[in-house]
């Protein structure tokens, strides 16, 4: 796997070494996109079966060209062309649990996967059926794979209102049964945090939590919107919030969480360098972090990979990245039960490390 700076990580079989803790432990992760997640297999799969109605490459290996990004509105073009691959319910029901598969062989146990049901209802598949498709595979992974996923229907807010109101109803009238929160993905500039606040407002009353990416290309004060006006529990990105150390001591002091996703940001510009990623910063001023992996085959990342650029941004040994893992599942929607469960594993993996 390549990190940011071009130097790969890996072990050869048997080396006990960091890279190799981290591939063993066990994970939990906030911050994936559901499409964006799509591994090269099964994008090119969508691609050839399509083939003539989308411009996506379909050889897996022209991907890694295809998913090189000038800026963030480049980015976004490139992920809604994939969307576009996603024609009916058993493209939906594939990719889901293609999905869970690679989670599966990271050693992650819980998954929020963030989900936009506007931009495949928009094409053509019945709303009844989208749920149904991801349901069944959500079913399928926890069953077959040991992989428990729950769902964050989020609003691409380059749709505008129009998308707001058919997301904010899905989320509502039609919740699966894996439905924990309510998000607001796709550009910041341009795209006011506030006009969302009707939409966050039912979600909330119907018990979902209020997770809205901010903070990614603009400044702290849509954070800071974000927390106002959305009632965000967790902050997807929050990448400036360094930039405002009252809004820094502010996230500290009430716990709420930031689902960084390093890669992520150097792919998209929002970061320049790998060395200037403000990780370190939101670690010393005593935010919660948790590790993300965003869009992984976009970024050419997956969650291991991020797991190991935080280490060595942060100087982080075994023990450390262990309580990088606790902060997910702590900032996770999961029930009280299930996270003393995911905590007790990987408490009993770093043990089992540290005993040799």
């Amino acid at each position: 796997m390549v990190q940011p700076d071009g130097s790969r990580i890996g072990n050869p079989t048997g080396e006990r070494g960091i890279e190799a803790f981290i591939a063993g432990m066990p994970k939990a992760e906030l911050h994936v996109h559901h499409v964006g997640s799509a591994s090269p297999r099964v994008v090119a799969e969508l691609a050839a079966r399509h083939r003539g109605q989308a411009k996506v490459p379909t050889d897996p290996a022209a991907l890694a060209e295809y998913f090189t990004f000038t800026d963030f509105a480049h980015f976004v073009e490139v992920y809604l062309s994939v969307v576009d691959l996603i024609r009916d319910a058993e493209d939906v029901r594939a990719l889901t649990y293609g999905v869970a598969e690679d989670m599966a062989r990271q050693n992650v146990r819980y998954a929020e996967l963030t989900v936009t049901p506007y931009s495949s209802v928009k094409r053509g598949i019945p709303d009844v059926a989208f749920m149904e498709a991801i349901e069944d595979a959500r079913l399928r992974a926890e069953k077959e794979l040991g992989v428990v996923l729950r769902w964050c229907f989020d609003i691409p807010g380059e749709a505008g209102l129009e998308a707001a109101e058919v997301t904010a109803r899905l989320a509502t009238e039609l919740a699966p049964e894996g439905l924990v929160s309510f998000g607001l993905g796709g550009p910041e500039i341009g795209v006011p945090r506030p006009q969302f606040k009707p939409y966050f407002d039912r979600a909330r009353a119907a018990g979902l939590h209020s997770v809205p990416h901010a903070g990614e290309t603009t400044g702290p004060e849509t954070v800071w919107d974000a927390i106002r006006v959305l009632g965000a529990e967790r902050i997807g990105h929050g990448t400036q919030s360094v930039k405002d150390p009252a809004l820094l001591d502010y996230l500290g002091e009430h716990r709420i969480p930031l689902e960084v996703c390093p890669t992520s940001n150097i792919a998209t510009r929002a970061v320049e360098r790998i060395e200037d990623h403000p990780i370190k910063q939101m670690v010393d001023a005593g935010v919660l972090v948790t590790i993300n992996s965003d869009d992984p085959p976009m970024f050419g990342t997956d969650l291991n990979t991020e797991y190991g650029v935080a280490a060595r941004l942060l100087g982080l040994d075994e023990t450390g990245v262990a309580a990088l893992a606790r902060n997910a599942v702590e900032a996770s929607f999961l029930d009280v039960a299930g996270k003393a469960r995911l905590v007790g594993e990987i408490d009993t993996y770093l043990a089992g490390w540290q005993r040799g």
